[in-house]
């Protein structure tokens, strides 16, 4: 998910340090090197694919029986969502979105971006759409509350809008803000947070639902020992990892019930 250039290195070194992992206990017939032209919300997770990261909110809506899941990384992020997180039962790593608008943009509340033009990178997208709805339902009124949604297609196309005037806020996942803020800070300057969305379960590590029960099983192994092992400790730095947990797969359920809340509060689409 976080396949910024400045860190494709750092994400090579961290698949190879899992390669290597999975070696050690006898899987063979591993890519060399990660894909990192596959775009962050493919439209599938096919029977090829050994290990990646995805969205949380697809995995109950397009992904559905496609993945199995692996860790869930615990990032050294910005933001208060680890604090929101427990009054909601999130018991695993969590994340959330920044609303973003221009340094110079007169709003100083959700409610002063009523009626105007906001940048979504995919309709499947948690931080970009789910996060953002939930959040915009209780003002929304069962109205629609934009002018204008604008698909992008990524969070740095929606961050790139928003900074050109074309559109006045876009909601991005904290921590591709975070890794953009340390590799690519040019991609941030002159935004602001506006404010916070709900807090949302951290995007997991996933394989294929057809990568047979060893290999899953190596797998998380491998993960656990990359998040642990000394000599991976610079790499672990570098990605902002604190940590990698077991999966708790129920933790995700909170993304379909904040659909849920947001249609039941007449929100159901982000417009």
């Amino acid at each position: 998910m976080y396949n910024l250039a400045g860190l494709r290195p750092a994400n090579a070194s961290f698949w190879a340090a899992i390669a290597e992992a999975l070696r050690a206990r006898g899987i063979g017939a591993l890519p060399e090197a990660p894909d990192f032209e596959r775009p962050a919300v493919p439209d599938r997770i096919g029977p090829e694919v050994v290990f990646t990261q995805t969205c949380g909110f697809p995995l109950g809506t397009i992904y559905r029986g496609q993945h199995a899941l692996l860790g869930v990384p615990d990032y050294e992020q910005p933001g208060n969502a680890r604090a929101q997180a427990a009054a909601l039962g999130i018991a695993g790593p969590v994340h959330c979105a920044f609303i973003l608008v221009r340094e110079d943009d007169p709003a100083r509340s959700l409610e002063e971006l009523r009626g105007r033009v906001f940048a979504c990178n995919s309709q499947h997208s948690n931080s970009g759409m789910n996060l953002p709805r939930r959040t915009l339902a209780p003002i929304a009124g069962g109205r629609p509350f934009f002018a204008r949604v604008v698909e992008t297609g990524t969070h740095p196309a929606s961050m790139a809008l928003v900074q050109s005037g074309g559109a006045d806020a876009a909601s991005i996942d904290n921590m591709t803000y975070a890794f953009h803020a340390d590799v690519r800070p040019e991609a941030v300057s002159g935004l602001r947070v506006l404010a916070e969305t709900v807090p949302s379960p951290a995007i997991p590590f996933v394989t294929s639902a057809a990568t047979d029960a060893a290999t899953q099983s190596a797998l998380r192994e491998a993960l656990h020992e990359v998040s642990v092992a000394q000599r991976h400790a610079e790499l672990r730095r570098t990605l902002r990892l604190r940590a990698i947990v077991p999966p708790e797969g129920s933790d995700y359920a909170i993304l379909a019930r904040y659909e849920a809340e947001a249609a039941a509060m007449g929100y159901p689409r982000l417009v």
